[in-house]
């Protein structure tokens, strides 16, 4: 009995909603249909009678809760790995059809360049008669290099690197373009964001749609932007559904319509369900005279109705999500953590320049920038585990300057230096979560000891695995049998039982399924310590940064605050990257020494002794309607805004200018100047945002 105003099926043939993209099946021969997969590991179920298709011209999105099976599915598609023989069960790929798989985890041959990575692989496919198209090793090479100066030509400046010395996001162009490169009609993604950047990530929305044209692709990620981006389809994997899987197509928000009205029709199934089998038994418990005038077949259906309701109670048991809750440590102190003038370079190459930070409670700073921009240096410069090139002389006399003049608070930092709260608390949540050895038991990771200790009361470690969704009889099975998902909860748990002043997390969302990204996001609103968020999770830096730092990863050093999240993708999100300055606000000439311009107020870098008012007071009491003098008040903010921006970044370049800072005169003017601006922006934007909340 299919569940009321749902399709009969919430399998791949499910193909309800509307398509933001105009990716309905274009009535080609599908490229690729499975039916009935399934797949066991021992008595662990992932999955069961799964059924797919994909047309030409689908970019379909594969989500589902972490240990669903979904990258076990991906590799079955690709022929990496065996489903369960079972009847029923086919897998078919089109003939002729070219399909490229890109793991999880890039894997290359030490020491071999990205060119050559390339390369290699196409001759491995045309020795093996897998790419018709190409001929001789010359082919090869050229459809290489036309590939990687298509998609690595911004991101690699020496193609013959070795792929072991590039960093996380440049090896996952190389592992995208080794699988262009050989025209696949289908393309198949595990997680490909994780190690991209922001503008990676754009680039890889723009590359998935243009490879639509000629084929299809199914990319595994929880990246709800680019969710909303490029998916045609959503595919979710899961045992809530009949057949293990709903497919909607159209955005993330029309695919949680659509499966809310899914799920709250087989609740209702349910519960129509239970009343009959209710009617059964009572019907079945009556007397042995009674029993001899029952027929068969009302009892055999009678046994149906049973087992259908459990099986209806099984998938509609409610999705537990992990139960993330950060510990803080109840701090009093206003300022905790305060660095002034911080600058870094390698080899030439200056990362940040003059760069002055503040944390304070409550304050929840994104920190943005492309691959290899410093944002890992920084992080270690804010964890004490390096130091900040020295004070320049000039930024040594201007600090003099400030001081004498009453234009910086005596306890400001030196320049160069960072000042940390006594006995400061702060914990790091790494993107490289290899510190654990693979062998060791899950029990293990969690804690040494069958008890931990988590706000002021012992649990047993059963409950806490139980916590983030870990079963009891998974405490000794080894780590590496686990899914990056599963691995990621665990480091969540480690961390949780260390009170923090201050979180540092380095991409903490790579991995997280939905669910457990909106408990996350819960948790980090909630946490009343301050927070370093680095991330290429849009909507998480929508949703949680109160201000974000962005460097430009130019080598110039140059690095900007914007108010929050949008006011950087207006400014920043949609420039191009090359010959960008100071994040998108101006340029200097590298290497260039400028005083130290201390950032408006409410941004990071104030270092101001009053505390600013917290986001919950400001949003606490009633809300009023505008008034009408404040409506026009709104309409002329908006535009005073777009004039003091316009200002600053030519106060910007007039700072930059050589001539400019040859004159010590003229320099401390602009600063004062572009001081005072950034000030009236940061009261505009406080305005706005408090008409605005109002407002809406």
């Amino acid at each position: 009995m299919p569940p009321p105003n749902a399709s009969n099926s919430a399998s791949a043939s499910n193909q309800s909603g509307s398509s933001a993209s105009g990716g309905r099946p274009s009535g080609q021969p599908p490229l690729l249909v499975a039916r009935s997969l399934s797949k066991h590991f021992a008595a662990r179920r992932l999955f069961e009678g799964v059924s797919l298709s994909v047309e030409p011209g689908e970019r379909v999105a594969l989500i589902g809760p972490n240990g669903s099976g979904k990258s076990t599915l991906l590799k079955i598609l690709a022929g990496q790995e065996e489903h369960d023989r079972q009847a029923g069960a086919d897998l078919l790929i089109r003939k002729g059809a070219k399909v490229a798989y890109v793991a999880q985890s890039d894997t290359f041959q030490p020491g071999v360049g990205a060119r050559h990575a390339v390369i290699d692989h196409l001759l491995a496919l045309m020795r093996a008669g897998k790419l018709p198209q190409m001929h001789d090793d010359h082919e090869a090479e050229l459809a290489a290099d036309m590939t990687l100066d298509r998609v690595c030509a911004d991101a690699i400046a020496d193609l013959d690197t070795p792929t072991d010395r590039l960093s996380g996001g440049q090896r996952k162009r190389v592992a995208i373009a080794r699988a262009l490169a050989g025209e696949p009609d289908l393309l198949l993604l595990d997680e490909p964001t994780n190690h991209l950047d922001v503008a990676g990530i754009a680039w890889l929305e723009r590359t998935l749609t243009e490879h639509a044209r000629r084929g299809a692709s199914i990319t595994i990620t929880h990246d709800r932007a680019f969710l909303d981006s490029v998916a045609s389809r959503i595919v979710e994997l899961s045992r809530a559904y009949p057949e293990g899987t709903f497919s909607v197509y159209g955005g993330l928000e029309e695919f949680q319509r659509r499966k809310t009205e899914f799920l709250d029709g087989q609740a209702r199934q349910e519960k129509a369900l239970s009343a009959q089998v209710k009617e059964d038994i009572r019907w079945l418990s009556r007397g042995a005279k009674a029993r001899r005038t029952k027929s068969k077949s009302r009892i055999d259906a009678s046994y149906a109705r049973m087992d259908e309701l459990a099986e209806l109670r099984a998938r509609n048991a409610p999705q537990r999500a992990a139960e993330i809750d950060f510990a803080a440590t109840d701090r009093q102190t206003q300022r905790l953590l305060a660095g002034r003038g911080l600058s870094k370079s390698y080899g030439g190459r200056t990362l940040f320049h003059d760069l002055d930070l503040l944390l304070g409670p409550g304050s929840k700073l994104g920190l943005m920038g492309p691959n290899g921009a410093g944002k890992t240096t920084l992080i270690r410069m804010l964890l004490g585990e390096i130091e900040s090139d020295p004070a320049t002389q000039r930024q040594i006399d201007d600090d003099e300057h400030l001081r004498q003049t009453g234009q910086l608070p005596p306890s400001a930092p030196r320049p160069g230096t960072i000042v940390r709260a006594p006995n400061l608390r702060t914990v790091l949540f790494s993107q490289r979560r290899d510190e654990l050895d693979p062998e060791m038991t899950l029990g293990e990771a969690l804690s040494p000891v069958d008890t931990v200790h988590y706000r002021g009361r012992p649990l047993h470690i059963a409950s806490w695995a139980q916590m983030f969704l870990f079963a009891k009889d998974q405490l000794r099975a080894p780590l590496r049998t686990l899914s990056g998902g599963e691995l990621a909860r665990v480091h969540i748990a480690r961390l949780m039982l260390e009170p923090a002043d201050v979180l540092i997390l380095d991409e903490p969302t790579n991995d997280l399924d939905l669910a457990s990204l909106d408990v996350l996001e819960e948790s980090l609103e909630e946490f009343p310590g301050a927070i370093v968020l680095v991330t290429h999770d849009r909507a998480m830096l929508d949703r949680l940064a109160t201000s974000i730092l962005a460097l430009d990863g130019l080598g110039q050093g140059n690095a900007r605050y914007f108010a929050d999240f949008a006011q950087w993708q207006r400014l920043v999100g949609d420039a191009p990257t090359k010959g960008r300055g100071g994040g998108g606000g101006g340029s200097s000439s590298a290497g260039a020494s400028q005083p130290s311009v201390m950032p408006a107020p409410g941004t990071p870098g104030t270092f101001s002794s009053a505390p600013a008012p917290s986001a919950a007071s400001a949003a606490a009491g009633p809300r009023k309607k505008l008034t009408f003098n404040e409506q026009r008040e709104l309409a002329q903010l908006e535009k005073d805004i777009a004039a003091t921006e316009a200002k600053i970044q030519q106060l910007e370049v007039q700072v930059a200018d050589p001539a400019v800072m040859a004159d010590r005169k003229k320099m401390q003017s602009a600063c004062a100047a572009l001081s005072a601006e950034q000030t009236k922006l940061a009261g505009l934007y406080a305005r706005w945002e408090a008409l605005e909340a109002r407002r809406g």
